[in-house]
């Protein structure tokens, strides 16, 4: 009659026989799937372990900005970011600002740099939002600090997760078009910024595709959206008055000539640089 020792032994053997055909099938997964040779001590796969957490790190950034996009618009972000809403909470913003100026500030500094940062539809309206409640300089400035920290957010996230892919794959026009954001990226990236002929959130993307210096990308963006950022606060300042007679602004004010006119010509002025040294370049070429 077999004892309770007999009957922990053959449960041992068991045991024993199992993890050694569970080993032998780790191991013949890992030789399969890693390239490198694969210690069976370890029961895993190493090289794939590694490569597939870097890809994880890399793309987590872009990744959580994505999912705070998807969560502010299902949150009704693009409701509040409109001229009507603007009209409704009129006079209780003015109230606080009345009542702690700093801290409302600073609120719409970190709110314009979370929008820009998740590339939130209605940068427009916060801007005039910013001159409205602050005027032309303190709105401004609020403007500028904001979209250059939100901006900088997502060009360094873009940058860890796409950057050398897509430069590696650029071909034909794409490459020279890189290339020349390469030799000359502050003065393109100032003529990206003041000419808006392209959406905000691609003008911070397009930077991180030709691995532009963090400090170069954010002296452009600062200097680079000043004069639009001047003419929204601008316009900003007057909206009380409009919002009081319960009219609705209308934003294509912003492409009429007396507004358009000097953001091109401050725009022609950036690329002047990039003009004399490709003017100068076949000059020291014919010399011997």
């Amino acid at each position: 009659m077999p004892t309770l020792a007999d009957d922990l032994g053959g449960l041992k053997g068991a045991l024993h026989d199992w993890c050694l055909r569970v080993s032998a099938k780790i191991e013949r997964e890992c030789l399969y799937h890693c390239p490198a040779p694969v210690n069976t001590g370890a029961l895993g796969c190493g090289a794939d372990a590694a490569r597939d957490g870097a890809v994880v790190r890399r793309w987590l950034p872009l990744l959580l900005l994505a999912a705070g996009l998807v969560t502010a618009l299902a949150l009704g972000a693009g409701e509040w970011l409109s001229f009507e809403r603007l009209a409704v909470e009129r006079q209780r913003l003015n109230g606080l600002v009345a009542a702690q100026p700093l801290a409302v500030w600073l609120g719409f500094v970190g709110l314009y740099a979370v929008a820009t940062a998740v590339s939130l539809p209605g940068g427009a309206v916060l801007s005039i939002t910013g001159g409205f409640l602050f005027g032309v300089w303190l709105g401004t400035l609020g403007i500028v600090i904001g979209a250059t920290l939100g901006a900088t957010v997502l060009f360094l996230a873009a940058r860890s997760a796409m950057g050398q892919v897509l430069r590696a794959k650029a071909r034909g026009v794409g490459a020279q078009v890189l290339a020349e954001l390469s030799r000359h990226p502050l003065q393109y990236l100032l003529v990206l910024r003041l000419v808006p002929a392209m959406p905000f959130w691609l003008v911070n993307l397009l930077p991180a595709l030709v691995g532009m210096r963090v400090d170069t990308y954010v002296m452009g963006t600062a200097l680079g959206i000043i004069p639009g950022s001047a003419v929204l606060a601008w316009i900003g300042v007057g909206l009380d008055e409009v919002l009081a007679r319960g009219d609705t602004p209308d934003v294509s004010v912003l492409v009429s000539a007396p507004v358009l006119l000097p953001i091109l010509a401050l725009a022609a002025l950036s690329i002047v640089p990039v003009v004399v040294r490709r003017w100068k370049r076949p000059a020291a070429e014919i010399q011997p």
